[in-house]
């Protein structure tokens, strides 16, 4: 099984913009989830998915945040599993290349670590698109 899942966009933004929207609660809250979230390594965080999303909490411990590079452990409700999101961005000539990984999700176990993994996929989808939409200053939704 994979076990790092990996997403890149190119947004037509620079790069402090997108940096802001990834790594402020306040920014975060507005496109992605809910979030109690600084970006300060040994900051221990929590993500709460609306009602609508089911309500499922995500906490972690923030390792990495230093522009333009960011990176915590990531617990889905009360699993004992920690994987980990890593966020890169590169400055490309005023557009900004978004690099996200996830990994360690073979820690779940076969059969759950398959399910978890296409959750995932499809999760960080629907975060780039409404990432898109926040920094293009579109009406959007919290994807969670």
């Amino acid at each position: 099984m994979k076990d790092v899942l990996t997403k890149e966009k190119v947004f037509n933004h620079g790069i402090d913009k997108v940096w802001r929207a990834i790594s402020r609660g306040e920014e975060i809250s507005k496109w992605f989830i809910q979030a109690d979230f600084k970006p300060e390594v040994g900051y221990e965080y929590t993500f709460t998915a609306t009602e609508e999303h089911g309500g499922t909490k995500i906490s972690g411990t923030v390792l990495e945040a230093t522009p333009y590079n960011l990176k915590y452990t990531w617990r889905v409700g009360d699993t004992p599993v920690e994987t980990i999101v890593s966020w890169h961005l590169e400055d490309e000539g005023g557009q900004t290349k978004l690099t996200l990984e996830h990994s360690g999700i073979s820690k779940f176990g076969e059969e759950t670590a398959i399910e978890m993994f296409e959750h995932f996929n499809q999760g960080w989808d629907a975060c780039f698109t409404t990432l898109k939409s926040y920094v293009n200053n579109e009406e959007t939704a919290p994807a969670h």
